[in-house]
């Protein structure tokens, strides 16, 4: 990128940057199959809360987050001094790191995980040390992550299950890095908990060195409201307060939040679903000959080797758009699992461009 004529540079750590540019165009009416999203959209009830709730009045006065955080509260089990919106788990993870880390300090990540652990990082000026999931299998490497943590490790970095492998992290794997990283502040992304059960949520008392983020964008089907949770211990999340803009959260989203979580049915329902066409995909591509890596998540990492890119390209000619993962590990392509009915669609399209 270059300098406008006459323009002033952008810092060091923002200058070595690589851009992240997600491609979020014409998804609209195709099969959206590359960015985890819920396929089906929120509960009905986010809808109608929407309606009531939007007037002309309502939308002149900044958000008032008192009612919705007890609502929140109730539904994840925490008091409401536990946790403070974000506006997605984008800004978690950016109040996170901002909060906690300096320039030059060490941050600990996995590779490869999601992207924006690195780019808030970055932002940050932080020292970025990087544990790498062993291939093929890329299970979870805790010894080697253990190994990793030093008195130099400021911030741990951890998503449960991972974004693109889909492979969790037990309790007892957590357990054991946060007694190891005392000296570090370690966030546990569980944007996808829903589907694997697995969560530190309940240890946010009392570990002090703990913090969990929460994501309304999946399994409740609003990635377009930005909502998001961080939990800690109460103290800290006071101080996350202090490093957050007091008004980054949009009121219709908490409203939106408050309505979806007292659609509990919706929830259960929607996961199970999910959950029984993960089978049908993997059963799918264990007819075809494809290896996979058996995932947690609502998504499965499969392996097309060479044919990755043509798989891609192929199925988004038919409109269902998938999203290649092979410049992170080879030949890999990420699969949202669907409905049972979208993952049939997906399996009879993939049979064709395999086999031909």
């Amino acid at each position: 990128m270059k300098l406008p004529k006459g323009g002033v540079k952008p810092r060091p750590a923002v200058l070595s940057m690589a851009p992240y540019s997600p491609p979020t165009g014409d998804r609209s009416d195709k099969l959206r199959l590359d960015f985890n999203e819920n396929t089906v959209g929120c509960s009905p009830r986010v809808v109608a809360a929407l309606k009531e709730r939007t007037a002309a009045g309502r939308l002149a006065i900044y958000p008032d987050y008192a009612e919705a955080k007890e609502a929140i509260a109730r539904y994840f089990d925490v008091a409401p001094e536990q946790f403070t919106f974000t506006n997605g788990t984008d800004e978690a993870i950016q109040v996170f790191v901002n909060t906690y880390v300096d320039d030059g300090q060490e941050v600990l990540l996995l590779k490869p995980s999601y992207a924006m652990y690195r780019f808030y990082s970055q932002v940050a000026g932080a020292k970025i040390r990087e544990v790498e999931y062993p291939q093929p299998g890329v299970e979870f490497p805790l010894q080697q992550v253990l190994e990793a943590i030093t008195p130099a490790t400021r911030a741990v970095l951890l998503a449960n299950p991972n974004n693109p492998t889909g492979t969790g992290i037990s309790l007892m794997a957590i357990e054991r890095i946060l007694r190891r990283a005392r000296k570090a502040v370690v966030l546990v992304d569980e944007a996808y908990y829903e589907f694997s059960g697995v969560t530190a949520l309940g240890e946010i008392g009392r570990v002090p060195n703990l913090f969990v983020c929460r994501t309304f964008s999946k399994v409740f089907g609003m990635a377009a409201m930005r909502l998001g949770c961080l939990f800690s211990h109460e103290a800290n999340v006071a101080f996350l307060r202090k490093a957050q803009s007091p008004y980054s959260v949009n009121a219709l989203a908490v409203v939106a939040a408050q309505a979806a979580v007292e659609d509990r049915e919706y929830v259960r329902n929607y996961v199970a679903e999910v959950l029984a066409a993960r089978e049908v995909l993997c059963l799918g591509l264990e007819r075809l000959g494809i290896p996979y890596i058996p995932s947690s998540a609502n998504f499965v990492l499969a392996q097309f080797g060479k044919r990755a890119i043509e798989v891609r390209d192929a199925l988004r000619g038919r409109a269902i758009l998938v999203r290649d993962r092979s410049y992170e590990i080879p030949g890999a392509v990420r699969i949202t699992v669907g409905t049972r009915k979208q993952t049939r669609e997906l399996v009879a399209a993939l049979e064709e461009i395999w086999r031909r």
